[in-house]
């Protein structure tokens, strides 16, 4: 009987412990609908403190504790720049920090001076029009564990559905709610300088190992590269790789490449407005030759029709001078024999 009652006391404690879970996932939110849209962001213009790291998304905990415990009335803000799908985990950047003030408001001096004592940075995050948000209930400590195992796969699917150039992927928390939004333009000015100078080094690092594959495959090898490159407007690629980043978690690879993007953008409008002032000119001087050409033949075309008039004018003065009928034959007998008169008159 005691072993009976042991039993059923484990079975009810098992059951008690069961639904204390299950309501505790409830009230974090894991049944909680995540409606993805477009639209105004939550934040807009705002001046965070931030730390930049490197490492598995996963150990970002102890970042977010650091800011709560110097402003725990303030909003915390994370940005998550590469894929970890595409990136090595432990080489994955992203930042964490506090919003400060939000708008034309100015940080409060005193929270300034502490968070950069703690070796926190300052930067100012632009204010976009439109950007991919949601957003999840935050209740309990383990919201922070369910949100993104409900609230990315879902912005995922909605970005690659519309093939949206959506990047890099934020998180505002705050009293009661995560607030997630993907921007949809001015996606580099969300870059750290920390971010940009690593981007930097990766490409130069690419740049070499390029340049290292040429020199060992030889010119062959480098005509077929440079083919292909020059084949791929720099345009068309950077719509393709940001493309490709919406579809997945900020992927690294077209960040780099969006970065980038801008420099040789700027030099391929240059080389673009040389070659059309280049063709212009040329273009006017062949106007010009085909004009000079026109006058010329102009000119010798009015040439032809003056001599043509001034034939027709001496032969009609001709006919006007030769005398017709029987009057025009005595007239003309008359004119000889006043002519031969004239001669004999000479002679004598």
């Amino acid at each position: 009987m005691s072993d009976l009652f042991l039993v059923l006391l484990i079975l009810a404690l098992l059951v008690c412990l069961i639904g204390t879970v299950g309501v505790l996932l409830v009230y974090s939110g894991i049944l909680a609908e995540v409606v993805v849209k477009t639209g105004p962001p939550p934040i807009r213009n705002v001046t965070i403190a931030y730390k930049f790291k490197e490492g598995p998304y996963k150990d970002c905990g102890a970042a977010y504790t650091e800011c709560c415990s110097i402003g725990p009335k303030l909003k915390s803000i994370g940005v998550y720049y590469d894929d970890p799908k595409q990136r090595p985990p432990e080489k994955c950047r992203y930042i964490v920090g506090s919003v400060l003030c939000e708008g034309e408001e100015k940080p409060d001096e005193e929270l300034q001076k502490m968070y950069e004592k703690y070796g926190f940075k300052l930067f100012s995050l632009p204010e976009v029009s439109h950007a991919v948000t949601t957003s999840f209930p935050s209740t309990t400590p383990l919201s922070y564990v369910l949100g993104p195992y409900r609230v990315y796969p879902s912005l995922t699917s909605y970005i690659e559905e519309r093939k949206l150039s959506a990047f890099p992927y934020m998180e505002i928390c705050s009293s009661g709610v995560i607030n997630y939004m993907v921007p949809l333009s001015r996606q580099t000015d969300f870059f750290v300088p920390e971010m940009k100078e690593e981007l930097k080094t990766d490409v130069k690092e690419e740049d070499s190992d390029e340049d290292r594959g040429t020199d060992i495959t030889g010119a062959d090898s480098h005509s077929d590269v440079s083919s292909v490159s020059g084949g791929v407007p720099w345009d068309s690629r950077e719509t393709s790789l940001a493309a490709s980043t919406a579809a997945s978690l900020a992927s690294s690879l077209p960040l780099r490449d969006v970065l980038d993007a801008n420099e040789d953008i700027k030099h391929k409008d240059h080389s673009d407005r040389g070659s059309n002032e280049s063709m212009g000119s040329g273009s006017s001087f062949e106007e010009l030759d085909m004009d000079q050409e026109e006058q010329e033949e102009g000119e010798q075309r009015e040439e032809k029709e003056d001599e043509k008039e001034d034939g027709e004018e001496e032969e009609e003065e001709e006919e006007e001078k030769v005398p017709e009928g029987e009057d025009g034959a005595g007239e003309a007998a008359e004119l000889v024999a006043e002519k031969k008169e004239s001669s004999g008159d000479g002679e004598e």
